[in-house]
């Protein structure tokens, strides 16, 4: 079929979906750095992780042996509600760009809550179901993984506790409503309805929060509650484990075509999508089999892989989580309220880490009203109104395409498009507006944080 013209939408078959997810760590030669209990400087045990998650995501996080791991039955018949997702040829921004590039996005948004964050979140709640437990903690950033969450668990009967950063819960209250109603209670973060929490608003007064503030609240919640466990949507190997259905199901409908891609673009906060996007094309390049340019786009005013340093630190503000090494600008990092996408993490997935390291993929960050600008134009040409983070993606495959313009090259170049911005017009309009404004940290200001990483080793 290598010479059929491309449709501009790919559709799979439901028997051509993903019946396990690939695990990108049984492939690296050298692994990822394991988490380490801060009390003792050890790698965390199966028992000691199980106090805080599920029993099997616990397995699967530490799980470096097996390359696929079996999909349940019951998550893949929930999979079949809105997945296989669609690869769509941007046939309209490739004329309107006047490139001779071929430009594809993967459209994870054809969900009601919106993102990917739902192929996660049914996986994490279909197991502490199985586990028997009441239900599950988590925290969210512009909303995304805890409206899907909220889906997930109302599916299953399980009771969720939400903790939404604070400047989040402010900017975006439809999101906020949906996840109500779902039936999770939604809590702005940090808050005073946990120990941590009391002592964050103490040390920063008037904060606007971070997603490393409310994993803290959330933890806390945990393990603080009988029958309760906590949940994580991005930077854990268990959530890019169950993304990578992304990945697979976009390199079976590229390979049903005969396309091979030479560019691969996404967004990157705490790695989720780009690790799920990514996860079966890097296992070619650790395997020899192919290779591609990967590169992971973040914001200019989170920029934990352009910025940070590659080191121990605590997955969260109030230091009650493992240490896990990382690139990272210090777990204490808040970044400005003015940041309008969910990429808010101070940190970043271990394993997408270790590949950075390796050289195995590039980064670039971008400010947001480049990333608006960039959203708008889309939304225009495809009608699809994206989310500021997939518009990091978007920013980037645009001026990849435009360097092809220059120089005659008809590559292939496929990104992520995490979700749709419905609930994010507060930002939309500052952007209209012209009152949106482009912060980004100091290096004297991030040299006051670094200067706070726990000493390992």
């Amino acid at each position: 079929m290598a010479n059929e013209k491309i449709p501009y939408k790919i559709y799979l078959e439901e028997s051509e979906m993903p019946k396990a997810w690939y695990n990108i760590k049984a492939d690296m030669k050298k692994k990822p750095a394991p988490l380490l209990n801060p009390a003792t400087g050890k790698p965390m045990t199966a028992e000691e992780l199980s106090a805080v998650f599920c029993d099997e995501l616990v397995a699967q996080e530490l799980d470096e042996e097996n390359a696929y791991i079996e999909i349940p039955e019951e998550i893949r018949d929930f999979y079949k509600m809105y997945r296989p997702a669609p690869l769509v040829r941007a046939y309209c921004l490739e004329k309107k760009l006047g490139t001779p590039a071929k430009i594809y996005y993967k459209f994870e948004g054809n969900n009601t809550s919106g993102s990917h964050k739902l192929n996660s979140a049914i996986a994490q709640a279909y197991y502490a179901k199985k586990q028997g437990l009441k239900g599950v903690t988590t925290e969210t950033g512009a909303g995304q993984w805890g409206t899907a969450l909220s889906m997930a668990c109302s599916y299953f009967d399980l009771d969720c506790k939400v903790f939404m950063v604070k400047c989040s819960y402010e900017q975006k209250p439809f999101r906020r409503e949906v996840m109500r109603t779902y039936g999770a209670s939604v809590t702005p973060s940090p808050s005073t309805e946990t120990e941590v929490g009391k002592k964050i608003l103490k040390e920063h007064p008037g904060t606007s929060g971070s997603l490393g503030c409310a994993i803290s609240e959330a933890v806390e919640t945990a393990v603080s509650n009988d029958g309760y466990r906590y949940v994580l949507g991005s930077v854990l190997s268990q959530v890019l484990l169950h993304q990578s259905v992304i990945g697979l199901e976009t390199k079976t409908a590229l390979d049903k075509y005969g396309i091979k891609p030479d560019i691969i673009i996404g967004c990157a906060g705490g790695g989720s999508n780009l690790g799920g996007l990514i996860a079966p094309f890097m296992g070619e390049k650790l395997r020899g089999e192919a290779d591609y340019r990967i590169i992971a786009v973040e914001p200019a005013s989170c920029p934990s892989l352009t910025r940070g340093v590659y080191a121990y630190d605590f997955c969260d503000t109030g230091m009650v989580c493992p240490l896990s090494k990382m690139y990272t600008l210090g777990s204490d990092f808040i970044p400005s309220a003015n940041h309008a996408g969910g990429l808010r993490y101070h940190g970043m997935s271990s394993v997408l880490s270790e590949l950075y390291d390796q050289g195995l993929m590039e980064a670039t960050s971008v400010k947001q009203t480049e990333v608006f600008e960039a959203a708008e134009y889309f939304a225009r040409i495809e009608g699809i109104l994206p989310a500021p983070e997939s518009s990091h993606a978007i920013r980037v495959a645009i001026d990849e395409a435009l360097k092809c313009k220059q120089t005659g090259e008809e590559k292939t170049i496929v990104f992520g498009l995490t979700g749709t911005g419905y609930f994010d017009m507060v930002a939309y309009e500052k952007f209209h507006d012209g009152i949106m404004e482009d912060y980004i940290p100091t290096d004297e200001e991030l040299e006051i944080y670094r200067k706070k990483l726990p000493k390992i080793g």
